[in-house]
């Protein structure tokens, strides 16, 4: 055979070799490969190896390994095909921290216009997907995308999920209802952008939207849907995904059984968690973590710490998230001891240096449990600076322990902290109330007033026939609203009359007459998302509430006696934990 014809098979041999190696992690063959194409000689004569061997290493574990070959390329007097810059592009994407990095792909851009290559859709999708990701300019992506001769749904979802990770998910819902043909990866960027903004409920009806086109959901739209049931405490949507995993065969990996497990145990159902957990073959320790952090949520600090162990009796080596987890286990029950052998053995037997997080659940462990100095003290000998949460924590502390002293004194760090929020004030204003200091939780209120301040509306969700219904404080918005509150008048009647109850209004830092109390304590979020449940469900079906803040004392307290009276049983997750009210008992212990 001629030479020429010998390189040509030489060539096509190596891009075959090349081809094989895609997608592997270990970039070593490809490494040889390429020693051996620089010492023949080859790789200077050869745009598709220098094509070939860009896109292997764009999908190894070295994908910053490919940069040098574009200048080689360029070196050797060869030009860059429409297959060279994609893969080209795609390795810089993965490259973000790479010297030079952004210049280079401004370079490529500008190499891809001079040659005539920004009209092939691959070519002109990667340009899109760099700008919008490492380079960081979203406007620069759109006027790709308005002058692209041609475009798919790959150039859409880009932007798409680009936008949804900049916060910006009303443009990305645009572009997404802009789109000429949707695939499972457009439903997918649109219900997990939705997820990450925190608006779950458009989250769950792009899912309907997408069930009623008869798109079947890949396993990232299920993680994203149980996301959503799990913020929202959707139990019903969120067993509907389980069944449908069970009816389709569809094998639960480790990401949709732990997705799972965080839905069951945020919709009030650990117990369903635990099977699903100890269902799954494989466990990571995100899916250890997530059954360590629900059984704590739960209140079962025991089960909890005892999962902790198991663990680490497994083989499976705890992160600092799951150390989290198991501090919060020991803060739910009480476990002064226990958290601080946790806390030093983050240190001593795994090296692992605790963060924040970790500082603010020993603080709220010990404050909850009265040793307000050695928590003071903590705080201030942090090695970083605190944040918000660990002030809140503190007052939190001081609060059920009325140490007023305290409370002014972490005020004023948190309020340096968050001016312009809420929580510091009411929670001040309330350890006031709770003292008698009645004059001073008026200054709060006015100062509160002077400075703009307003306190976040409480919001609780209630799932009933797997419609989620929102109650707002003082809201009056509900179709049903005159039943609710013809169902409340009953409640408060019966409570009063059979169990005594006096309305506790020591929490309602309001400028208002007496009276005027007590109807806006019946007016709270959670008392008519429960008289709403009372007259939509059957007796022995329980009540899920899920609440944005903490259930104030009054509520705490009726729900109690409502429980009692009328014989059901109430779940309400707050933001800090979950409350089971059953036969005129909490499981929280009364923890106020």
């Amino acid at each position: 055979m001629p030479p020429l014809r010998d390189e040509m098979v030489a060539v096509r041999r190596y891009a075959e070799l090349l081809s094989r190696c895609r997608g592997g992690a270990d970039a070593r063959p490809i490494a040889r490969i390429q020693a051996a194409l620089v010492t023949s000689g080859l790789l200077r004569r050869s745009a598709e190896l220098h094509d070939a061997l860009i896109r292997a290493l764009a999908s190894s574990g070295r994908p910053q390994a490919a940069l040098p070959l574009y200048a080689h390329l360029l070196r050797a007097g060869l030009l860059p095909t429409p297959h060279t810059l994609p893969s080209l592009l795609k390795s810089l994407a993965l490259s973000p921290a790479v010297p030079g990095a952004r210049r280079l792909a401004l370079a490529v851009h500008a190499h891809a216009v001079r040659l005539g290559l920004t009209g092939f859709l691959l070519v002109n999708n990667a340009l899109i997907r760099v700008h919008a990701g490492l380079l960081g300019r979203l406007p620069d992506a759109h006027l790709l995308l308005r002058a692209s001769a041609a475009v798919d749904a790959s150039t859409f979802n880009t932007l798409i999920t680009a936008h949804a990770r900049a916060g910006r998910v009303a443009d990305a819902r645009s572009l997404f209802d802009e789109m000429p043909e949707r695939n499972v990866v457009s439903w997918s960027a649109m219900v997990n952008g939705y997820v990450q903004a925190g608006d779950v409920r458009e989250a769950l009806g792009v899912f309907s939207q997408m069930q009623a086109q008869g798109v079947r959901p890949d396993d990232t739209v299920l993680v994203g849907v149980l996301a959503a049931c799990a913020q929202l405490g959707a139990l019903e949507q969120g067993k509907w995904v389980h069944g449908y995993l069970k009816a389709n065969n569809i094998r639960i990996t480790v990401f949709l059984g732990t997705a799972l497990v965080d839905m069951y145990a945020k919709c009030g159902e650990v117990q369903l968690g635990m099977e699903v957990f100890e269902g799954m073959k494989d466990k990571n320790v995100l899916a250890w973590t997530t059954m360590i952090k629900g059984l704590a949520m739960h209140g079962r600090g025991a089960d909890s710490l005892t999962l902790f162990s198991q663990m680490e009796s497994s083989g499976v080596k705890p992160d600092d998230i799951a150390f989290i987890g198991a501090l919060c286990a020991c803060t739910h029950t009480g476990l002064v001891d226990k958290g601080r052998e946790l806390f030093n053995s983050m240190v001593s037997n795994y090296g692992i240096k605790p963060k924040i997080e970790h500082y603010g659940c020993m603080v709220d462990l010990l404050a909850r449990n009265g040793l307000l100095s050695e928590a003071r003290d903590m705080v201030e000998k942090m090695p970083m600076k605190p944040d918000a949460l660990i002030w809140g924590a503190l007052m939190a502390g001081c609060r059920f322990h009325k140490n007023v002293e305290l409370a002014e004194y972490a005020i004023k760090h948190w309020i340096e902290l968050e001016p312009d929020k809420s929580g510091a004030y009411v929670l001040l204003g309330n350890i006031y109330s709770a003292s008698g200091r009645h004059a001073s939780a008026r200054e709060i209120r006015d100062l509160m007033r002077e400075k703009g301040v307003e306190k976040t509306p409480g919001c609780s969700n209630v799932e009933i026939k797997g419609v989620i219904h929102q109650f707002i404080v003082g809201d009056l918005s509900h179709p049903r609203i005159k039943d609710i509150l013809t169902k409340w008048y009953e409640i408060d009647s019966r409570i009063r009359l059979e169990e005594g109850y006096v309305p506790d209004k020591k929490e309602v830092l309001l400028d208002i007459e007496e009276e005027e109390m007590e109807g806006a304590l019946s007016r709270h979020s959670e008392k008519l998302a429960i008289a709403f449940a009372l007259i939509s469900t059957n007796d022995n079906i329980p009540i899920r509430i899920v609440k944005n803040l903490r259930v104030c004392q009054d509520c705490h307290h009726v729900t109690k006696l409502i429980s009692k009276v009328y014989g059901r049983e109430i779940v309400v997750r707050d933001r800090t934990r979950f409350h089971l009210f059953k036969d005129g008992t909490c499981s929280c212990k009364d923890y106020w």
